[in-house]
């Protein structure tokens, strides 16, 4: 996929910011947004609402997500396309770093064997 400028200057996506994204596939207010990230990541990323809402105001300044609604005070947000785009251009980066990881940390899988004394386990 070939990013154009206006998407690749958004990048790299911090954590937060990607996982934030991530979450926006549907309208979700703050605390949702925060549920729906640590959920996500089986709780490895957990997002503060300092760190939420000064994010969501650089994204909405950014045209990475809009406003969808707002009901008693609580406003929701949603990815906008130019925010999918920069999510995909971030996807396509971070896995062009792992198939370099991969390449340059893999072992042929007969010595993985010789020197684990079997398969490899996390």
């Amino acid at each position: 996929m070939k990013e154009d400028k206006e998407t690749v200057r958004h990048l790299p996506l911090s954590e937060a910011t990607y996982c934030i994204l991530l979450s926006l596939g549907e309208p979700l207010h703050g605390y949702g947004i925060m549920q729906k990230v640590e959920a996500g990541s089986g709780g490895a990323v957990r997002i503060g609402p300092g760190t939420l809402y000064g994010a969501l105001t650089t994204m909405e300044k950014e045209k990475l997500i809009t406003r969808f609604d707002e009901v008693e005070r609580r406003k929701r947000y949603v990815l906008t396309e130019k925010g999918r785009r920069v999510l995909a251009a971030e996807l396509a980066r971070l896995h062009m770093l792992i198939r370099l990881g991969d390449t340059v940390l893999s072992i042929p899988p007969s010595q993985t064997k010789a020197k684990t004394g079997g398969e490899k386990t996390f």
